[in-house]
């Protein structure tokens, strides 16, 4: 089988391609990055030698490129996008740009270079918005709060449409929050590692009551596989694992595994727009396509401390001030 992944120097992108090329050894995978902010070449150092990896140089919005690209794989597996809430709020056109018109590139090259070749499009919990009890189910309202989430909710509704007008072989996932190696250090479990082995502040936002469901990045991936290998052509999976955390208690943990003071903590102004709470019911990948999650929240959460204090290498050069900014949406 041959795989087309976009955006395979990002955090799950690179994952995904590396459990990938370790679990199908005669599988080929193709991964085109634009090398834009949250792209690392570093990510995938390991498999540069590999006879099953061939790495391209590109943007997903190129039409002639993504033409060339898709016309001879089995599936594209779209994880390229610019997934920062909060740079969505500072330039909103740059994600309605690269996520939904990058989206729909894919989906028209699939159209005209090959009919046959299945589009899994990678999506976010973030497009149901926010949700005070329950869970949301994949058949529930879209409401997008940032204009990421809005982005990410347009790109779904486009493969969808393409779906159903033109037959493509479309399906969609929808996962929580994903932490594991890898993570580029804006993101809230990364930044506080660092920044507490920096020995710095640790700034939540508003009141850090804000709840997010965690995921391991290799449950995603196996996710991922599984809705590649089975899902049905047209239909949304949610993907969760159940560890629902505020971010302040989320925070807490992390500082006493590292051994620094809880005094490292502090609230900073809120982000606008900020959804209080994300939560997906999951049982319909769960019971269709057998799959659930492996790695338990505290073990996953040690190993990747453990994994950021063991390769200070790899983020030093990423743990800018700008990308550690605590307020970065008020960043131009």
């Amino acid at each position: 089988m041959k795989l087309l992944v976009t955006g395979g120097l990002g955090f799950i992108g690179s994952n995904f391609i590396r459990y990938m090329i370790k679990t199908y050894k005669n599988d080929e995978i193709v991964n085109v990055d634009s090398l834009a902010i949250g792209s690392n070449p570093a990510n995938i150092t390991d498999l540069r030698e590999s006879k099953h990896y061939l790495f391209v140089k590109g943007d997903i919005r190129d039409e002639v490129l993504m033409n060339n690209l898709v016309k001879d794989v089995d599936a594209i597996i779209n994880i390229a996008a610019e997934t920062h809430v909060d740079r969505s709020i500072t330039d909103p056109k740059l994600f309605l740009e690269n996520n939904t018109l990058g989206t729909q590139t894919i989906l028209e090259a699939i159209r005209y270079s090959n009919i046959n070749a299945r589009l899994l499009q990678v999506s976010t919990d973030e497009v149901y918005g926010d949700i005070i009890k329950g869970s949301f189910k994949e058949t529930d309202l879209l409401k997008p709060s940032s204009p990421y989430a809005a982005s990410k909710a347009s790109s779904d509704l486009t493969a969808l449409a393409y779906y159903r007008t033109f037959g493509l072989n479309v399906v969609i996932t929808r996962c929580t929050n994903n932490f594991g190696p890898y993570q580029f250090p804006e993101k809230l479990i990364p930044k506080t590692i660092v920044r507490a082995a920096m020995n710095l502040s640790i700034p939540i936002y508003g009141t850090g009551k804000n709840v997010r469901d965690w995921i391991f990045v290799l449950d995603h991936c196996k996710a991922l596989e599984a809705v590649l290998k089975r899902g049905k052509s047209g239909e949304i999976y949610n993907i969760s694992s159940g560890n629902e955390l505020t971010n302040v208690e989320l925070v807490s943990r992390i500082l006493k595994i590292m051994d620094r003071p809880q005094n490292l903590i502090k609230y900073v102004e809120d982000r606008p727009g900020h959804d209080l709470r994300y939560s997906l019911d999951s049982s319909k990948i769960r019971k269709e396509l057998n799959w659930n999650p492996e790695n338990a929240f505290d073990s996953a959460l040690d190993e990747t401390i453990k994994w950021y204090k063991e390769n200070e290498k790899w983020w030093k050069p990423l743990a800018t001030e700008e990308i550690l900014n605590p307020t970065p949406w008020k960043s131009k």
